[in-house]
């Protein structure tokens, strides 16, 4: 029979800690109200928060030259949906996952949202792969999938999206999300502006098909594998793109496919005044496109990413209704344990950019005052709402210290018992 974590192990974990959290969180209730905030309210949006987690992400990653399998890791989708069933058991914030095919495809689907709801699981947004040949594949996508110059190429790109989304729909999906690696690598190797028209018009086949309730989610990536040009290279092509496919089209936002030093907020804020933003891919980075766990890097970054959206939220803004998903790679952690520090982060930024007193911060806008802007955004930065957080937790049923209870519980150590290693794992991403 297969291990898993039980509710009492996660009731005798938190009962160790349950003294110690509740005197924190009466002390960080009095120094909000303080602040004119309640607690309680904080707690409620912390408590309603969520992030899904990728099927991929809880193998282990790599890079282009190694790629170094962990213990007990997925051998497939079955295993994938038991691993991110642990992560929103013990964090109460990841009920939803994004599958990848064809890494994830199954015989029976309905099966497998049986199989996913089980484990207390939904589907997100589902992702196509058209940036690997896949062995049945009759055209390579060496040099291209839905820009590629021969239209057959195009052709079976377009219909494996088509797949995706039927696959999808059975799933009870309702987005897809479409990036490909299309570029190139030497100037003159492919015409620029037929690149682009080829990709719309691939999406415009795409999304003549999307059901009534569907949105298709344009990722862009500056770079890799395409190292000349790559096609959807930034959000301005995204929103081109976006712009003449419709208002079902809208633009997802990686942290980590920006230039060094890009201001992500202020895109984020450009693309919620167009109602074009799809939602992200929550990872970090410091050198290029490094898909590090979320907030190990900057983590201010990632609080005023939220502060442009809490605002948003907060003022109703047309058309705002983000997907929020971590997209990571894995390759010297247990994946389990940083898609659980990294949905707490995501969240505690979240909580964070609540706090903020935003009538204070326009009145200090609109009087030009920008030390006093500055100091509200970071006093609430640098609140530790921690104990916002385990508390939320804990009243969902989750684990008040989530990470450490895994530890404690020897998940790791008996799926590696289960789960003999073996080859061509989709666990991961190279």
């Amino acid at each position: 029979m297969s291990f898993a974590i039980t509710e009492d192990v996660i009731g005798s974990g938190n009962a160790k800690l349950a003294q110690a959290l509740a005197e924190d969180f009466d002390a960080l209730g009095r120094q909000l109200s303080r602040r004119g905030i309640s607690i309680e309210a904080m707690t409620e949006r912390a408590m309603a928060f969520s992030v899904a987690v990728p099927t991929w992400g809880v193998g282990t990653g790599g890079t282009r030259f190694a790629r170094f399998p962990g213990p007990g890791e997925p051998r497939h989708i079955h295993d994938k949906l038991e691993d991110c069933g642990v992560i929103n058991q013990l964090t109460r914030i990841t009920p939803n996952v994004s599958p990848h095919f064809p890494w994830d495809k199954v015989s029976d689907y309905n099966a497998l949202r049986q199989e996913a709801a089980s484990h207390a699981l939904g589907f997100d947004a589902v992702n196509s792969n058209t940036f690997q040949d896949q062995k049945s594949q009759r055209l390579s996508y060496k040099f291209g999938s839905l820009t590629h110059a021969d239209s057959g190429t195009r052709t079976q790109a377009v219909e494996h999206n088509l797949e995706c989304m039927e696959i999808g729909r059975q799933l009870g999906s309702t987005a897809l999300t479409v990036w490909i690696a299309d570029g190139s690598n030497f100037p003159g190797q492919t015409n620029l502006g037929a690149a682009f028209d080829r990709y719309v018009d691939s999406l415009k086949t795409i999304y003549g098909a999307l059901p009534k309730d569907w949105s298709v989610f344009l990722e862009h990536k500056l770079y890799e594998p395409a190292f000349y040009s790559t096609v959807i290279s930034d959000w301005g092509s995204s929103f081109m793109a976006a712009l003449e496919l419709g208002p079902k089209a809208r633009c997802l936002v990686d942290l980590g496919h920006h230039a060094p030093n890009t201001n992500i907020e202020q895109i984020v804020a450009r693309l919620i005044r167009a109602g074009k933003l799809a939602g992200f891919h929550f990872n970090d980075s410091k050198y290029g496109d490094d898909d590090l766990d979320s907030g190990s890097i900057d983590p201010f970054r990632l609080f005023l990413v939220f502060n442009e959206l809490v605002d948003a939220e907060l003022r109703k803004a047309d058309g705002f209704a983000p997907a929020y998903m971590i997209d990571q790679s894995h390759n010297v952690t247990d994946p389990i344990e940083s898609l659980m520090s990294s949905a707490v982060e995501i969240q505690r930024a979240y909580v964070q950019a609540s706090l903020i007193d935003r009538d204070a911060l326009m009145a200090a806008q609109e009087s030009s005052d920008a030390l006093l802007g500055h100091r509200l955004v970071k006093q609430a930065f640098v609140t530790d709402v921690s104990p916002i957080l385990a508390e939320a937790r804990r009243r969902k049923g989750g684990a008040i210290d989530p990470i450490g209870l895994y530890r404690d519980s020897g998940y790791r150590a008996q799926k590696s018992r289960e789960r003999p290693a073996v080859e061509g794992t989709s666990a991961g991403i190279v």
